[in-house]
């Protein structure tokens, strides 16, 4: 029987250093039989000779395309923006499943070509539980660079300027540790922060940045699902100096906050970090931006109010890049388990539910969306 072969793409995403493989999986699926093809990459985090001194095969940047199609094509973010119908079998985040604007030309591809989308987004296991996830350290960059975004603003009138991957966790938290001393120096006080989705993967990161970069205890609100069951908007969350959003969306919940309840003249917030960044989502609770921002530009500021401090959202959907090296470590070390049942997944539970659930959402597309 021939091996499965996995074909590692290069992300084209800007500025994304992540890696659904990493030199240690690869390695594990070898051993197991696997051929790992690993594209060139400019970007990623792990260098090519790393993958290439555990067995894997180095190919072309963008080589997927032509690949076999039996070949199994891995990634992590969603592909560029291309018309081309998808032949391949692929495993990465699309973000299309909840409707996000242009949902309907990224999933329509796939059938288009007779592929699948095998969502790294909605893999879980018999409990229904995520078998693998970037939330704690989406939680924990996006408080960093939350705290940093305070700090910046109180000193500066411009918006917080562009930002890039640290080689490590310690070189991020040594700069939001002095940034927040400088920014407690000008207020006359230490943040409060307000967190939301606490007790998840992506709050927990999200309080851990917090403690690592000096907040006191006591100026962190650590809210779940109890707190919010009464429903927003929140007063809690204009009363704090930062809110961070760490739930997971699944449908329509009422509003945390809102433009009308930011219209109050006792507003304290200055920086919303919306982890979740489901920016264009008809279900989120966040409704006071449109705009995705990225770490070239981090934050977009909230127009339209008339009272209270500049208030400054960011939205950024991989901010775990910020961290590159330990989130693709312990993601991609969550995933190997799923990762080597890929040679026949059609039969695997975790990969069977991700088939049904694609072969779901397409049979929601318009029939316009499936003409070639």
């Amino acid at each position: 029987m021939a091996p499965t072969i996995l074909h590692l793409r290069s992300e084209t995403k800007p500025l994304e250093h992540r890696s659904a493989l990493t030199p240690t999986t690869a390695s594990e699926l070898i051993k197991a039989g696997y051929v790992v093809n690993v594209e060139r990459s400019p970007e990623r985090i792990f260098d090519d000779s790393e993958f290439e001194a555990v067995g894997c095969t180095l190919v072309p940047e963008g080589s997927w395309v032509d690949a076999p199609r039996d070949h199994i094509i891995v990634g992590l973010k969603e592909l560029e923006e291309k018309e081309f119908p998808l032949k391949h079998v692929h495993v990465q985040f699309a973000h299309c499943y909840k409707q996000q604007a242009g949902w309907e030309k990224v999933l329509a591809r796939f059938p288009r070509g007779g592929g699948t989308l095998l969502d790294l987004e909605f893999l879980v296991d018999d409990h229904g539980r995520r078998v693998a996830a970037f939330g704690f350290h989406a939680g924990f960059a996006g408080a960093a660079l939350a705290l940093e975004a305070w700090a910046w603003q109180l000193s500066h009138s411009e918006p917080l300027p562009g930002v890039s991957s640290y080689p490590n966790e310690d070189a991020l938290i040594a700069d939001v540790k002095a940034a927040v001393e400088e920014g407690a120096k000008k207020a006359g006080r230490m943040p409060r922060v307000i967190v939301i989705g606490a007790l998840g993967r992506c709050g927990s990161g999200a309080v851990a940045a917090l403690r690592k970069a000096g907040v006191p205890e006591d100026n962190i609100l650590k809210w779940d699902m109890q707190e919010t069951a009464v429903g927003g908007p929140f007063k809690e969350i204009t009363d704090s100096d930062i809110f961070v959003n760490c739930i997971y969306l699944t449908s329509k919940i009422p509003n945390f906050v809102n433009m009308g309840s930011l219209q109050v003249p006792d507003r304290k917030l200055r920086v919303v970090c919306d982890v979740s960044a489901d920016t264009t989502s008809p279900f989120t609770p966040v409704p006071i931006y449109t705009v995705a921002t990225t770490f070239d530009s981090p934050t977009v500021p909230v127009d339209g109010l008339e009272t209270g401090p500049p208030l400054s959202v960011i939205s950024i959907d991989h901010l775990p890049s910020l961290l590159p090296r330990e989130a693709s470590e312990a993601f991609s070390h969550d995933l190997l388990p799923s990762l080597l049942a890929l040679n026949d997944w059609p039969n695997h539970p975790v990969w069977a539910r991700a088939d049904k659930l694609f072969k779901e959402k397409v049979a929601t597309l318009p029939p316009s969306a499936l003409e070639n």
